[in-house]
């Protein structure tokens, strides 16, 4: 199939662009001649990145009402909804539950669970109405196994799963589309505060996944033919 003439010409929104699996996706998309609409809290990487990708750069942070919805209005308001959105915008730690704090565990939910329901909430209107379109949201295996110290993330990511799988049943029939992404341990710069290769308990980043892994596996589910849907795609390392 020729992803290029399948996508090319189309627009992206894709959040969490400023690295990792993020700024993956964006890439891989804009090579396959997408615009991308690049979100993150910090505009620097993103603006270098639209630079060398032909997209926009946007400073919004997931977490932020005013700054999703403002954005939002604007990007309706000059381009239409986009064919494609991506959330990826993501926060982690890991702490065993008696360690961890109700501010850590409130962040992890406001950007993974609650942001991710604040960007479809806001662009899922214009995208049904338009009669096109595919949510993308990436997701983890932590989001459908318990691991020890996720108790925070897992509670964050096993919502995601259920915001994803409530939202399949409500996009049943219409011309919008919805994927989740659960990739395994991905070789992101999150991992950078925690060291996995100093803890036995963690996998070693060399046998993790990469983001690009992750990206062809978004690439596949928006560029398959209109009369499929991709509702799950589980990602491990072989």
């Amino acid at each position: 199939m020729n992803h290029r003439t399948h996508l090319s010409g189309r627009t992206a929104l894709v959040s969490g662009a400023s690295r990792g699996i993020g700024r993956a996706i964006a890439e891989r998309l804009a090579e396959q001649g997408v615009r991308v609409h690049l979100w993150a809290r910090n505009p620097e990487p993103v603006q270098a990145l639209a630079q060398g990708t032909g997209g926009r750069g946007w400073a919004v942070d997931v977490s932020d009402d005013g700054a999703v919805w403002q954005a939002v209005d604007e990007l309706l308001e000059s381009e239409g909804p986009p064919a494609i959105v991506v959330a990826c915008a993501g926060a982690f730690a890991l702490a065993a539950l008696a360690e961890t704090s109700v501010q850590e565990f409130d962040r992890l939910l406001s950007v993974n669970l609650r942001g991710t329901f604040l960007l479809y909430r806001a662009l899922l209107p214009a995208m049904l109405e338009a009669g096109r379109g595919d949510l993308v949201t990436i997701g983890s295996a932590a989001g459908r196994r318990a691991f020890a110290t996720n108790g925070a993330y897992a509670a964050s990511k096993y919502g995601q799963r259920g915001l994803h799988e409530v939202l399949a049943e409500e996009l049943r029939g219409s011309a919008v589309r919805c994927t989740l992404v659960e990739p395994a341990a991905t070789d992101t710069p999150l991992w950078d505060p925690i060291d996995p290769d100093a803890r036995p308990d963690l996998p070693a980043r060399a046998e993790m996944l990469h983001p690009e892994d992750v990206a062809e596996a978004v690439l596949f589910s928006v560029t398959r033919p209109a009369h499929v849907r991709i509702p799950l795609l589980q990602i491990e390392p072989g």
